[in-house]
Order: C-alpha cells, then structure tokens, then sequence
C-alpha cells in the first residue's frame, strides 16, 4: 500500500506562522492545475504496481477549488493509479470555505475525510496567527460538515499561542471533545525562520512564545486525551481507536509516497525528491515535458536516522528488528547503547522488541532522536 500527496499552493491570506510553501493569490491557479494533471501522468510509474490506499490533499488551501476541478484530478489519478476502493481521501480544509454549499458539493466528490484548521475558538488567538476565519465559523463549519454526513472529521488545533491562556486551552479542547470527533492534531506553535511571525516577534511587534507555557499545554493534553479516551498514536495526533490517519501514518511507518505540485516530496524507500517551490518555475518545467524536482538516494545512516526519528514520535515505538534490517548488527549495538541513559531516566520503556517513549520522554521525542542518531 502506498499513499498520494497532492500540494495545492493556494490561500486567501498567509498565516504568521506558516512556513510551507504557498501563495496568497489564486493568479496562476489555472496553469497550476493544468501542469499538475500532466505530472499525474508522468509520475503514474514512480510507485510501481503498489495499491494506492490513501490521498491527501494539502497546501496551501485545497478548499479553495471547486467540484469540478477536485473531479478532474480524481479522473486522472483514477486513470493511471490502482486505488483501493476502501481508500482514505482526505482534503484539508479552512472554516470561512466550507459553507454549506460548499459542502454539499465536497459530499458528493470522493472526499472522505475533511481536516479542518480550526486552531482555536477564541477570535484573539485566531488574530495573533492572522488566520481568516473567526471563532463562529470555526463552530459553524464543524456542526455543518457533520449535517451532511461527514463522520471522518479531524480538526488542528494550536497551543503555546501566546494570547492563549491555560484555562482557555482547556476550554479549546472541550469545545473539540463536544463535537465528539474522532481525530485531532494538536501542534505546539513555533516560530520559524523567516516567517511573519519571526519577524514580528523580533521586531517585538507581536509576544514571543513561552516554552513553559507550551510544556504545561502539551501537558493538559496529554491529560485530557487520556480521560476522553484518545490513543496519543503519534506525538500531535490524537484519535478514537482504528482512527488514525492512514495517510500520516505511512510517513510515520516508512511506506511509500508520491507527491505531486510544487514543493511536495516523495520516497520509494531508496530515494527521496522534491519540487521546486515556485508555481511559475513548476508550471515552466511540466509544459516543457520534465517533471522540476532534486533527487537524494539514502545512505544506510540516513534511513536509520530517519527510522529512529519518525518511529520514536508514534505509540509503537522503534522495533528492533528494523533497526537490524536497516544497519546489521553495530546499528543495534549503538541504538541499544544510546538509548539506555534514557531508559534509566524513565523518559522510555521497552516492550518486547519495541523501544517507545513514556509520557515524559514524548516532551523530548525530538532531542532524544537526535541523540541517537549515527
């Protein structure tokens, strides 16, 4: 089983904080979608024969495009790919696009799962992150998609939001579980380079965020997820049981994936690729018959490295026996050599083969794989 990533590089506005590749204007989204059509069929062979079980379109803001051009790429990639008739679709979605028209048109695509960026329900968080939409349609959009018969619903929240107070966080996440949905991704905000928000904060425009008021949000989550029966599967993803996110989880777990428009990545588990970022030079490069992307074939250590990261961040942990299979029996050597301080420190436990984080360690996932790390 493999999965298909689909980069829709549009928004209505950018966020402070985002830092993917998008575009705040729909100019040039004709050609875009023209040269993307084509990429399907010159892409319909990186995957081999492999079953195609999920597709997720992402951006940017794939809410932006109507029924019929959603139907155009679904022909195509139906066209030229084996998809799984229990295949995940999902489309993510921002509040103030789907109105109810909206979604009546997204109930009768092949949509199947919605991802909603809700991020929060309070108006002052949304305005600190310059999101579009406002709390009322946050509310609006949840109870709507659920009116026309969508039940794979997940929403985005942020903690760590500056604006955000403990208690109101607390009321965020009770908003969600009133809804009663089964997933939820829950990222702590960060700051990254070169983004509006980076600068503002430099320039002591906007409130800088407070690590310790992030720990003690991830914290109420963690609790929280736990009383309302949520697996903490993946360390920002929350779900109902055999709820999770098939496509993320292919990530996670190492399977591989296709990723079509600019800036999108893929990986066969020898090689990984990626897109220009730029919509002109992408929609440039597909007209003149080549797909615009850099190639990367993985060394041992880099796939080890890579296992050990994205493993440590899920509820199975890292086996082993994958460890043996990607580096032999030095590899296991040093893994089991690295992690023991950590065991000692209760920041992780083994299970059989399985080396996974404690609740403690989770808040550390990221420093301690790269401890372990050849």
């Amino acid at each position: 089983m493999a999965g298909i990533y689909l980069h829709i590089p549009f928004c209505r506005q950018k966020c402070h904080y985002c830092n993917f590749y998008s575009l705040a204007s729909l100019k040039h989204k004709d050609g875009f979608l023209k040269a993307i059509i084509k990429e399907i069929n010159f892409q319909k062979t990186y995957l081999g024969n492999e079953t195609i079980n999920t597709i997720y379109f992402g951006g940017g803001t794939p809410s932006l495009l109507s029924l019929s051009e959603l139907n155009k790429l679904f022909d195509e990639l139906y066209r030229f790919f084996i998809i799984d008739p229990d295949v995940e679709i999902t489309l993510e979605a921002n509040p103030d696009d789907l109105t109810e028209p909206k979604l009546k048109e997204l109930a009768q695509s092949p949509v199947n799962r919605l991802s909603i960026g809700i991020q929060s329900f309070h108006d002052e968080d949304l305005h600190y992150l310059n999101r579009v939409h406002s709390a009322e349609q946050a509310h609006q959009c949840i109870r709507q998609a659920q009116d026309k018969g969508f039940q794979n619903l997940t929403i985005d929240l942020i903690y760590g939001i500056p604006t955000l107070t403990d208690d109101r966080w607390i009321e965020n996440m009770e908003k969600f579980a009133a809804y009663d949905l089964p997933h939820l991704s829950a990222y702590a905000l960060t700051v990254e380079p070169h983004t509006a928000l980076e600068v503002l904060i430099r320039k002591k425009k906007m409130k800088a965020v407070d690590d310790e008021q992030t720990i003690r949000q991830f914290n109420s989550l963690l609790e929280f997820a736990a009383r309302h029966g949520y697996n903490h599967y993946e360390i920002s993803n929350f779900c109902r049981e055999l709820h999770y996110s098939i496509h993320n989880t292919h990530y996670w777990q190492g399977k591989k994936y296709l990723g079509l428009g600019p800036s999108a990545h893929s990986y066969d588990q020898i090689s990984r690729q990626w897109n220009v970022s730029s919509v002109q030079k992408y929609i440039a490069s597909i007209e003149a018959g080549h797909v615009p992307a850099e190639r990367e074939i993985l060394t041992a250590g880099q796939q080890y490295n890579e296992y050990v990261m994205l493993s440590l961040r899920t509820m199975w942990g890292a086996d082993i026996n994958r460890i043996r299979e990607l580096s032999g029996e030095k590899g296991v050597l040093h893994f089991k050599e690295a992690v023991n301080a950590y065991i000692q420190k209760g920041l992780m436990e083994i299970r059989g083969d399985q080396y996974i984080l404690t609740t403690a360690g989770k808040a550390l996932a990221d420093g301690i794989a790269a401890d372990l790390f050849k």
